[in-house]
Order: structure tokens, then sequence, then C-alpha cells
């Protein structure tokens, strides 16, 4: 029982100091909390919570704020999430399905999460290594070139241009078409490799060049992998924090958001479509994000392996709840959207 009890003690501190931004003392906790104990057992509970490390005295002051460890014990007791109201749940399907492309839904879906949250909102783009093919577009711009249109199942555009070694017609421009989307169009980006391979052997030796062209220039759009693009939006939401949230100084924060690499581990390994992650403090792997929290799932695809990542960033001190909530009900919309276009 004294541990249930602490623990609605911890939760209502974290509540009161995500509100507030001010430490939080035993007063304050009786008078704005139906704890059902005295003041006397709050303070021995608060004090028990400091002993354990989940609380701590930021300076002399009689109030307590949580530490990384207070929080961790926080998300994994959550018994449930805010619930999006009926008009939050609207506003979401209103303003993501008047997207008209896909840099339009990354676009859109980056700021809603930011306004929704209040957080740093981080979106990465579909991986062309986990999409299909939809469909090889060669357009004739002349007898000797062309241009390459690699489209996929969720609306990525990838176009090349290809100088061919050998003059062709517009009925051949057709043929070559038809020929590759034979071959790879339904079909997994991963497997395009190995479903061309082939290919050269079983057209005439005169095709054999201009096949050979447009396989290179397809498989070369795979190998470059233009698909780790990272989109951000609220940086500004950081100007919100204080001494407490990032002790020292906000700069390592801000330049881990400038390093792409950084940003694709955290958002761009997401296990699954299902699964909300949160890495709080010292648990994400990137030094200068050890005074931050990152909540963040993935979205589109199968619920195994998603299309990408998407989630927020911030201070520990964060609306763990009502992150949660935003960032899994937005990839759900999301991955509907994508399935549908």
């Amino acid at each position: 029982m004294s541990d249930d009890r602490r623990l609605d003690v911890l939760r209502a501190i974290i509540e009161d100091y995500v509100s507030t931004n001010e430490p939080v003392g035993s007063k304050s906790l009786v008078e704005r909390h139906q704890l059902g104990v005295s003041p006397a057992t709050v303070r021995n509970d608060m004090a028990v919570l400091e002993d354990e490390g989940f609380i701590t005295q930021p300076h002399t002051s009689a109030g307590r704020v949580p530490t990384d460890k207070g929080y961790r014990l926080f998300v994994d007791r959550l018994s449930s999430v805010k619930p999006l109201s009926p008009a939050e749940r609207k506003a979401i399907e209103s303003f993501l399905g008047g997207a008209v492309d896909l840099d339009d839904v990354v676009h859109r879906t980056v700021r809603l999460l930011a306004q929704l949250t209040h957080q740093v909102a981080v979106v990465q783009y579909p991986s062309l290594a986990r999409s299909s093919v939809r469909h090889l577009e060669l357009v004739h711009i002349s007898d000797t070139r062309l241009l390459v249109v690699l489209i996929t199942d969720t609306g990525r555009v990838e176009q090349r241009m290809l100088d061919l070694p050998g003059a062709l017609s517009e009925d051949g421009v057709a043929e070559l078409r038809t020929l590759f989307n034979v071959r790879i169009a339904g079909s997994p980006l991963a497997d395009a490799p190995g479903l061309l391979a082939d290919l050269p052997d079983v057209v005439t030796t005169e095709a054999r060049p201009n096949v050979v062209a447009v396989m290179t220039t397809v498989l070369e759009t795979l190998i470059e992998r233009p698909e780790e693009r990272i989109v951000l939006a609220g940086t500004a939401n950081l100007a919100r924090t204080t001494a407490l949230d990032f002790p020292g100084t906000i700069r390592p924060v801000l330049e881990a958001l400038e390093e792409q690499v950084v940003l694709l581990r955290l958002f761009g390994e997401v296990p699954d479509a299902q699964t909300v992650r949160v890495s709080i403090g010292e648990e994400n792997p990137h030094e200068g994000l050890w005074t931050a929290s990152v909540v963040s799932t993935g979205y589109g695809g199968s619920s195994a392996v998603p299309l990408a990542g998407l989630g927020v960033l911030g201070p520990t001190r964060m609306d763990y709840p009502g992150a949660i909530t935003a960032v899994r009900a937005v990839a759900r919309y999301v991955g509907q959207i994508l399935a549908e276009g």
C-alpha cells in the first residue's frame, strides 16, 4: 500500500512540476491533490522518494523536482494516456487530410505535432528501403535522353535524367517501360536488384546497352538512399524552457538537433508502428540529449515494419501522457493517409 501511495505522490509531483515549472512542496501537494493522507505522511513519502532517487531538491527551498529515474517510473506505470477530444481528432483528420502530396503530408505532420505537444517535432520521410514500387515511368525527352521517374507506394517520387548510349524512339521507350514494370511494379524496392539482375540477358544485343543504362540508374537511386531525410518544426518551443529544464546550457540540445545522423538514430530506428518509445535523459544515446526526452513511434507500412519514424523531443519536464497520445494518434492518421494514397 505504501508503494502505491508513494507512486501517487510521485505522480502528483510530476503533474504539478510539469504544469507550474516550479519545485513542488508537500504543502502544495496536500492542497492540490486528494492523497488521502496527512501532510506529515506526504513529507515522509517525499523523503523516501528522494532517498531512492526519484525526486531531488534543486536548491535550498523546500520544493522537489522529479529526476530522470522518477520520470521513468512515472512513464512505466502510466495506466492510461490522455484521450483526444472529438474536436482534436477532427482537427487532425482535417489538417492532414488536406495534404496534396507526400511532401505536404510530411510538413503538415511535423507542424501539427509541434502545435499539439508544444515540443520540437521530428518526422522522417518514408524510407525507400521499406517501400514498394508503384510504377517506373520513362519519359522520352529526345532519342538519346530519358527522364527516369521512380514512384513508390508511399508517394515518393525520385527523378533522374539519363543520357542513353543508343538512340531510342518513343515506341522503344514504351517497350522498355513495360519491360521494367512487369519485373518490379508492386514489389518491395529492396527486391528490385534481384528482380532486375538477369534483365540484360533476356533482351536483344541491340537493346542491351539501353536496358543496362536504365537499370543502373534505378539501382543507383536505391543505393544512394535519398530517403534518409528528417524534417523538424517547433524548435522555438525550446525558448519556453528554463535553467531547471536544461542545467548549464541548452546548446548541446540545439547542436544535436542540427545533426541529421543523431536524429535518424532516434527516429529512424523505431521498433514498430504500435509501440510508442520514450527515452528519458541519459537513456538517449547522444550525450547532447542527456537533458532531454524523446517520444517516438513508427508510421505507415505494416505494424511490424513501419515506413519511417516520427515523434517529439523536449525537456524531461514534459507532459508525457499528452505527448504519447499525440504521437500515437498522428502516426495512425499519417499511416492511413499513405495507405489510401
